[in-house]
This record gives structure tokens, C-alpha cells and sequence, in this order.
């Protein structure tokens, strides 16, 4: 107000006097202007951010919102690659401890014949005889002719004494025949045993099959080996008066554990008794050994765990976790960035209102 008053009496000064105003101070306020415009630089009283504070508290919210997110994104980045790694170790060790069974089917014309292990006790060996095509004779051998009929006998076997593993006071007598070979022609081999009459409810004849029976020929301790069969392989039982028949099939399992073992499936048929009332005090027994099919079921056990593939997930794991950690360290650079020039820009506001 002071300014225009002076510039106001200075302009009626100079009317008064007939001359020309000169306005020195209105050209030195003007030059100024034009100095400042041309600087770049805006006066206190046309400063911008000063006019309007709302726009400016809007940008520092939107920053702030912004580096929010961004710390939120690297927090869930790292969450998901710690979970990713923890994971993929998880189902590496799990494979490692569950291998999955690859069951595979080879076709053989012969196999190696088994070793077929009979428990008769009190019973007799009456014959022993292999056959072809299921052809077994329709009446069974009498008693009387058991000397004969084993001397035409055309069985291998061999009479094994042992002790029984898991009891040392139990002495065991084991009659091991060599089983059929050839699968092509369904050979299979015919047993009869005959028992006096005892008080017993139920009679049976235990029986066990090891893979070779050349392994028990080769064996130098033939006790130790059968030990070791009755306390790896499984024991079975066929009943008197009856006509059991066992079909036998070979598993090999390979990987971790090699094993050899035998599946029975069994079929029992009631034996019609016509002999003399007199010959029948004494039980017999009748049982078939015969391959069921010329199929080998090999189970191998694979491990699906890949070590390389894991350390290909653990390496994009790793590179994911490095690639969050850059670009949130580049995220904190701008905040640091964004915070200074704000700092930068206030003062320098502070500054203009002083002067």
C-alpha cells in the first residue's frame, strides 16, 4: 500500500508539473519478474504448491500407498519361494523313502526247478511220480506195494535233519523233492502219503518251497540251509483224504531287498475211498505240485526322487528369492529417493516464505 501511495503521488507530482511520468519503480518490478521467469523460478506468491496443498498431501499418500505395496509384493514373493523350497525337499525325501514297484512279466519255457520241502511226520511215502497234461492215474497205489512203487519212482529227493530256528530243543526232518521244470507242457508231479489212524480231530502234512533246489546240492551245510528256508519262506499244510492241488508262481523282487518268493493257489478236491474196510485204517494223503503259468513276475523298485531335478527347482527358487531381494532393494533406493526430495522441496518452500 506504502509502494502504490508513493507511486500514485510521484505519478500526481509529475501531472502537476506538465512533465512525463518516468515510473522508475514499476520498471524495476517488471524487470524482476522477467529475471525470475527466465531463471525458472516462481516468486513466494506464485508458488504452486503453496496454492494448492490438497494435490500435495494426495501425491505423499499415493507414495506412501505405493511403497506399501511394493514391500507387501516382496513379503509374498518370499513367502511363496521359502514354501516352494520347502516343499520340493519334502517330496524328495519322501520319494526316497516310498519307491514305487515296477511290475514286469517275463515268459520262460522251463524253470528252475523248485525245491519242494515235505514235513510227513508219522506218514509214508507212498509214490512220488511225474506226469504230463493233468494225466494222473485214477487209482491210488496200495500200501503193500510201497517198496515197489519207490523203487519206480522217478522223483529226486533228499532226507535233511535239522534243528528249528526259533526253537533249538525241536529236531526237524525235512523230505525235499525236486519240482517240475518244464511249464510248456504242464508237467507237474503227484505225491501220496499214508498215516496209521490216530486220535486226532485233523491230520495234515506240512510242505515249504525254496526257489532252486540245486542251491540245497551246492550247499555244504545242508542243516544251516534249511534253517534258513523255513525262517525266510512261508509254510503251507495239505489235509488227508483229500486231493490238494498247488499251483505254483514265481516273484522276483529286485532293488533295495533281492528276494525269490513263491505264490500257491490251491484247490482241494474230496478223494472217494473205495478201498477194502480193512485197508482203511490207514489216512492217505494226495498232492499236486504243478507251475501255473510260464510267467515270471519281476518287481523292481524305482526310485522316482531326481536329484537334478530338485537342484533345478531349488536354483529358480534361490534366483526368485534373489531377484525379490533386488527389486525390493531398489524399491527402498526409490522411497529413500522420493523421501529426500520432499524433504528437499519443503525447504526449499520454507526458504521462499523467509525471504
Amino acid at each position: 500500500m506504502l509502494r502504490r501511495e508513493i507511486s500514485r503521488s510521484y505519478q500526481e507530482f509529475s501531472d502537476d508539473d506538465g512533465t512525463e511520468p518516468t515510473e522508475p519503480y514499476q520498471h524495476s518490478a517488471d524487470s524482476k519478474v522477467e529475471a525470475s521467469q527466465a531463471n525458472g523460478s516462481a516468486l513466494p506468491e506464485d508458488d504452486p504448491n503453496e496454492n494448492s496443498p490438497i494435490l500435495a498431501l494426495d501425491k505423499n499418500c499415493l507414495k506412501s500407498f505405493f511403497s506399501c505395496v511394493l514391500i507387501l509384493i516382496y513379503l509374498t514373493l518370499t513367502t511363496l519361494a521359502a514354501f516352494l523350497a520347502y516343499q520340493t525337499i519334502s517330496d524328495f525325501l519322501h520319494k526316497l523313502q516310498h519307491p514305487v514297484m515296477s511290475v514286469r512279466y517275463k515268459e520262460v519255457e522251463e524253470f528252475d526247478p523248485p525245491g519242494i520241502a515235505l514235513y510227513p511226520g508219522a506218514a509214508e511215502l507212498l509214490s512220488c511220480r511225474h506226469h504230463y497234461h493233468d494225466h494222473i492215474p485214477p487209482r491210488s497205489l496200495q500200501t503193500n506195494n510201497t517198496e515197489k512203487q519207490l523203487r519206480e519212482s522217478d522223483c529226486v529227493m533228499d532226507m535233511v535233519n535239522y534243528t528249528d530256528p526259533y526253537s533249538n530243543q525241536t529236531k526237524r526232518q525235512a523230505m525235499v523233492i525236486q519240482g517240475p521244470t518244464d511249464v510248456l507242457n504242464r508237467e507237474l508231479i503227484f505225491l501220496q502219503f499214508s498215516r496209521n489212524e490216530t486220535e486226532e480231530d485233523f491230520s495234515y502234512i506240512s510242505y515249504m518251497l525254496f526257489a532252486r533246489y540245486s542251491d540245497l546240492n551246492k550247499s555244504k551245510d545242508k542243516e544251516s540251509f534249511m534253517r534258513d528256508c523255513e525262517a525266510n519262506y512261508s509254510m503251507r499244510t495239505f489235509s488227508g483224504g483229500f486231493r490238494t492241488w498247488v499251483k505254483m508262481s514265481l516273484v522276483k523282487t529286485s532293488g533295495r531287498n533281492e528276494s525269490v518268493e513263491f505264490r500257491h493257489e490251491s484247490s482241494v478236491v474230496k478223494y472217494n475211498d473205495r478201498r477194502k474196510p480193512d485197508e482203511k485204517t490207514n489216512e492217505l494223503f494226495f498232492v499236486v505240485f504243478q507251475w501255473r503259468d510260464p510267467f515270471i513276475q519281476e518287481v523292481n523298485d524305482i526310485i522316482t526322487a531326481n536329484p537334478w531335478n530338485m537342484f533345478g527347482i531349488l536354483c529358480g527358487v534361490f534366483m526368485a528369492l534373489f531377484k525379490a531381494a533386488n527389486f525390493a532393494k531398489l524399491s527402498v533406493r526409490w522411497i529413500v529417493k522420493i523421501r529426500k526430495r520432499h524433504k528437499k522441496a519443503k525447504r526449499s518452500r520454507e526458504l521462499n516464505q523467509v525471504t
